[in-house]
């Protein structure tokens, strides 16, 4: 028999609930289906983080981490983080998005992000756009984290992991707020860049710091600090 062997077509409906995307790829021997997101794109400061999740049961109340309240997160954070079959974070450093550019850095960050799953996934859901070179076959879901649970779940991770990140980077820069605003560009972060120029948490390629000035001259030690 010969010719090219096409899978059978699999089409979720947008009324199928959060859980939809996994259903079907599972049934069709797609599984464990694994979702990734990050947290940052948008900052001027900051680390952009990435998560890859692929869940363990049902957890109720998963969906867009930026719709959800801060306690709300934690307590997903904890629920999704206890019972995931397999999770990673990639952490990349203003410096990083600098040097290679942000969409770059996103797209490499999603690849890193799912090879490091301790279990390899047989699919994997993206939010947003499409990320080639991942090791398994993948599907761009647009606003994924609305409608798709391990892409939720990725949004939760990686989005409580950069706020707790940017709450500790306050304690060592408290003049910019990075507690409140978590490095996005809010009137008060740019009045901040004003009054103190940028810091070395930074991201100098963005036109809002780079306006801002070159910042202060920074130690050895500050130079090397970093985030990781």
């Amino acid at each position: 028999m010969t010719g090219t062997f096409r899978p059978t077509p699999c089409v979720v409906r947008r009324d199928s609930g959060l859980y939809g995307y996994e259903r079907a790829l599972t049934r069709r021997g797609l599984g464990p289906v694994a979702g990734a997101d990050e947290a940052g794109r948008g900052a001027c400061a900051g680390p952009l983080v990435v998560a890859a999740v692929v869940l363990g049961r049902r957890i109720e109340g998963l969906g867009d981490s930026k719709l959800l309240t801060a306690a709300r997160r934690e307590l997903l954070y904890e629920r999704i983080t206890a019972t995931a079959k397999a999770l990673s974070v990639v952490v990349i450093p203003p410096a990083e998005i600098d040097a290679r550019g942000l969409h770059r850095s996103n797209i490499d960050g999603m690849r890193r992000a799912v090879a490091r799953l301790p279990c390899a996934p047989g699919y994997v859901l993206v939010d947003g756009f499409a990320v080639p070179g991942l090791p398994a076959p993948s599907l761009a879901v647009w606003k994924g984290d609305q409608v798709a649970a391990c892409v939720a779940a990725a949004s939760i991770v990686a989005k409580v992991t950069r706020d707790r990140m940017m709450i500790a980077l306050h304690e060592r820069h408290p003049d910019y707020g990075f507690a409140a605003h978590k490095g996005y560009g809010t009137v008060s972060h740019r009045r901040a860049l004003e009054r103190h120029g940028p810091c070395p948490e930074h991201r100098f390629s963005f036109v809002t710091v780079a306006r801002a000035g070159p910042g202060p001259v920074m130690s050895e030690n500050e130079m090397g600090a970093g985030v990781a």
